[in-house]
């Protein structure tokens, strides 16, 4: 079965519409799928599939950010359901997105290192829904653009100053660079919510956006490399990705 089209979809729909100009990235020449516009014959689209999650998120994107072949923000709109997705104006936030953040039935909280915070914003380490009033969920805002985008829309979006920064320790981004191996350690938007569904206590469903975002990164190698990559490396991340889902699927019945 399909999955319908998700706010991103839509958000990069009429991106793409509004341009004067086609897009160009790294592998421009590549025949992309236009849904997760990885390369046509390297299309994920038809192992997509969505958890369940007391959680939403929101990505306000920074201009052109949506158009990027390698953006991994779209992968958190593959797993979650209630995700939102917004370009950023400075001048003119978009209504939509206000009334969304104003919604009494969320509790927003900003993605964004302590460091930023404003004076008197709050600072918090985890989020659960228990810890909410009665009817309350978890709004997760995430910035997505280049760091040096992610502070200009942070500091230049004086209503999101009123909500609490969500701030992960820095015990847990160490361990996440420690089981990722990465020397040079910087993590993607999809990589970020991972770690806010594990702060948030949705372990499960963290592992299965983080095969999710794996599986995507080793799709894209292989439609860029001209020389032929180890297929069984792309088969074995679908396969933990299959994995990951059916735990979550087990424990839900």
């Amino acid at each position: 079965m399909t999955l319908p089209k998700h706010a991103i979809h839509r958000l990069y729909e009429y991106r793409k519409a509004i341009s004067s100009r086609p897009f160009t990235a790294r592998g421009k020449n590549v025949i992309r799928c236009q849904s997760c516009l990885l390369a046509e014959k390297l299309c994920t689209c038809r192992y997509r599939k969505q958890v369940d999650s007391e959680l939403a998120f929101m990505l306000i994107m920074y201009d052109d950010e949506v158009l990027k072949p390698s953006n991994s923000g779209r992968l958190i709109a593959d797993i979650i359901p209630d995700t939102h997705a917004f370009i950023w104006c400075r001048s003119q936030p978009n209504r939509k997105m206000l009334e969304i953040i104003n919604d009494p039935s969320y509790q927003p909280y900003v993605i964004f290192p302590s460091e930023y915070a404003v004076e008197g914003q709050a600072v918090v380490e985890r989020v659960e829904p228990s810890m909410l009033a009665p009817g309350k969920k978890p709004l997760l805002i995430l910035l997505d653009g280049s760091w040096r985008e992610a502070i200009k829309m942070f500091r230049k979006s004086e209503y999101l100053h009123q909500f609490p920064l969500f701030s992960f320790s820095p015990e847990s981004t160490a361990s996440y660079a420690l089981r990722k191996g990465a020397r040079d350690f910087q993590l993607g938007t999809a990589e970020v919510a991972s770690l806010a569904l594990s702060a948030a206590g949705e372990v499960q469903n963290a592992a299965v956006l983080e095969s999710w975002f794996a599986f995507f990164v080793e799709s894209s190698l292989h439609g860029r490399s001209r020389n032929k990559r180890e297929e069984s490396a792309l088969s074995q991340l679908k396969q933990e990705y299959f994995d990951a889902y059916q735990k979550v699927s087990n424990n839900k019945n």
